[in-house]
C-alpha cells in the first residue's frame, strides 16, 4: 500500500492524500486560502473519494475531480450539504472576480449525484474495504475515517482524522478516538494547548456585556461553517440572542445544521438561538444594528469579504471586533490584529475599533493530539496538515515515545507493507 501527497503535507489547507492499494482512495480534496488560491499538486486517477467535512480546505476542489472521473465520494449527508454551500459560494465569488477556480456548477451537480451519505458507525462494504465513519467532534458532520482492508495484516485497519477536536463544545462532544494500524493526523496545533473552555466563554460573555453597557457594538466576524452556530448558541445560552443580529452565509449553514440534530449535541439550543435572534435579510436591515447597543455575527471569518466589511467602518468609539478564529497570513483579519489595517474596495484603511481575539479553535491541542495516537495504537502515524514546523516536530515527538512517524513534503510516497 502506498500513500502519496498531494496536498496538506507541511501546510495547512489542499488537503488531499491518496491512499493506493487494490483501489486508489482519496482523503480530502481541497484548497488552501491564502493570499491566492492553491490547488492540490495533481489530479490522480482514483476510485473513490472520502470526504471528512465540508470546510474548503477539504472539500473545496473536490468538483473538478467531476470533469473526468465519476466515482463515488463518502461522507456525511451534513458534510455534502455544507460543502455544496461552500461550493456554490466559491463559485459565485469567482464570478465576480472574473477569476477561474478549475470547476464549475455542472461540475458540483455531478459531485452531489456521485455523493454517498453515510451515518456515523454505520460500515458499508466498497470493494475490498469495509468504510466506517465516526464523530471528530469538529463541526457538523466531520468524520474520522476508518478503512479496513480485508486482505491486509500489518495495516489492516487505516484511520485518516481530517480535523477533529476530542474535548466538548456546546454543540459538540468530542471526537472518537479508533483503533488503528495507520494512523493519518493532523497536527494544526501541535505546539499549542487550547484554553479551558468554560472560562474561555465566560470571558468572551463579560466583555461583550461590558460593550453593550457602554453603547457599542459588539462586532464577532465569523465563519459560516461551525463556528458561527456555535458562537449563537453560546449568545443564546447566556441571554443574548435576542439582541443578535446574524448576517452573510452563516445564515444558510445554520439552518443547514439545524437540520441534522444527529450530528450535534444540544440542538434544542441551537434552535431557540435561531428563534430568538434577529436575521438580516437586506442591506436595509443592517442600518437597525445600530439604533441601540447590539451583537453582530456575521461573515468573513477572517474580514476578507462579506457583510462584515460594511459593518466595519460604521462601529461607534464604544464598539469592539472580537475575533473568534484562525487568521490566515495576509487576510484582513490578521492584518488588523497585527496592524489595525483592512483592506477594502483596494483602499488601505486604518481601524481604531479595539480588537479581542479568542481561541474558539475546535481543533485538537497539543496533549490530545499525543492522547489520540496513544489510544489509537498504530504501527505507524503519518502527521499531516499543519506547518513544516509543526508536522516535523510532531513526528519527533511520537518516535520518542516508539512509535513509527513520519512527515511527509507535498509530492512524497510513503510504501508501507504487510
Amino acid at each position: 500500500m502506498q500513500l502519496k501527497f498531494f496536498g496538506g503535507a507541511r501546510e495547512v489547507g489542499r488537503s488531499s492524500i491518496l491512499m493506493k492499494d487494490e483501489r486508489s482512495v482519496m482523503f480530502d480534496y481541497g484548497i488552501k486560502i491564502d493570499h491566492k488560491n492553491e490547488y492540490p499538486v495533481g489530479m490522480p486517477k482514483i476510485d473513490a473519494l472520502v470526504l471528512s467535512h465540508a470546510h474548503l480546505d477539504h472539500s473545496g476542489y473536490a468538483p473538478a475531480l467531476y470533469e473526468s472521473m465519476h466515482v463515488p465520494a463518502f461522507g456525511t449527508e451534513p458534510t455534502l450539504e455544507l460543502a455544496t454551500l461552500l461550493l456554490d459560494d466559491a463559485i459565485n465569488v469567482a464570478k465576480k472576480q472574473h477569476a477561474n477556480l478549475g470547476y464549475y456548477k455542472r461540475q458540483v451537480n455531478t459531485f452531489n449525484n456521485k455523493y454517498v451519505p453515510s451515518r456515523y458507525h454505520k460500515r458499508f462494504a466498497f470493494g475490498d474495504y469495509d468504510i466506517e465513519l465516526f464523530d471528530a467532534g469538529h463541526i457538523c458532520g466531520s468524520a474520522i475515517t476508518l478503512l479496513e482492508r480485508n486482505k491486509a495484516k500489518d495495516y489492516r485497519r487505516v484511520v485518516y482524522t481530517g480535523d477533529f477536536k476530542l474535548g466538548p463544545q456546546t454543540l459538540h462532544k468530542g471526537a472518537e478516538i479508533v483503533k488503528s494500524d495507520l494512523l493519518i493526523m493532523e497536527s494544526t496545533y501541535e505546539s499549542k494547548e487550547h484554553p479551558d473552555r468554560d472560562a474561555l466563554i465566560k470571558r468572551f460573555i463579560d466583555e461583550i456585556r461590558s460593550v453593550l453597557d457602554d453603547g457599542g457594538t459588539a462586532l464577532i466576524p465569523s465563519f459560516a461553517v461551525g463556528r458561527s452556530q456555535e458562537l449563537l448558541s453560546i449568545l443564546y445560552k447566556n441571554g443574548l440572542a435576542d439582541i443578535t443580529y446574524v448576517d452573510g452565509m452563516c445564515r444558510a449553514a445554520t439552518k443547514i445544521v439545524a437540520k441534522h440534530k444527529d450530528f450535534i449535541s444540544n440542538p434544542e439550543l441551537l434552535s431557540e438561538g435561531i428563534r430568538t435572534a434577529n436575521w438580516i435579510d437586506d442591506v436595509r436591515a443592517r442600518k437597525e444594528v445600530f439604533n441601540s447597543p447590539s451583537i453582530v455575527l456575521t461573515t468573513a471569518g477572517m474580514l476578507n469579504g462579506g457583510p462584515v466589511l460594511s459593518y466595519l467602518t460604521r462601529l461607534n468609539n464604544d464598539s469592539r471586533i472580537f475575533i473568534t478564529g484562525y487568521q490566515v497570513e495576509g487576510t484582513n483579519g490578521r492584518n488588523l490584529i497585527d496592524t489595525g489595517i483592512v483592506t477594502i474596495d483596494k483602499k488601505k484603511l486604518k481601524i481604531s475599533t479595539p480588537v479581542s481575539v479568542y481561541d474558539f479553535s475546535a481543533h485538537a491541542g497539543n496533549s490530545d493530539l499525543h492522547r489520540f495516537v496513544r489510544e489509537s495504537s498504530p504501527n505507524a502515524v503519518v502527521c499531516v496538515h499543519g506547518d513544516a514546523e509543526r508536522t516535523q516536530q510532531l513526528a519527533e515527538e511520537l518516535r520518542g515515545e516508539g512509535f513509527d512517524a513520519y512527515a511527509p513534503k507535498i509530492g512524497d510516497t510513503i510504501e508501507f507493507k504487510g
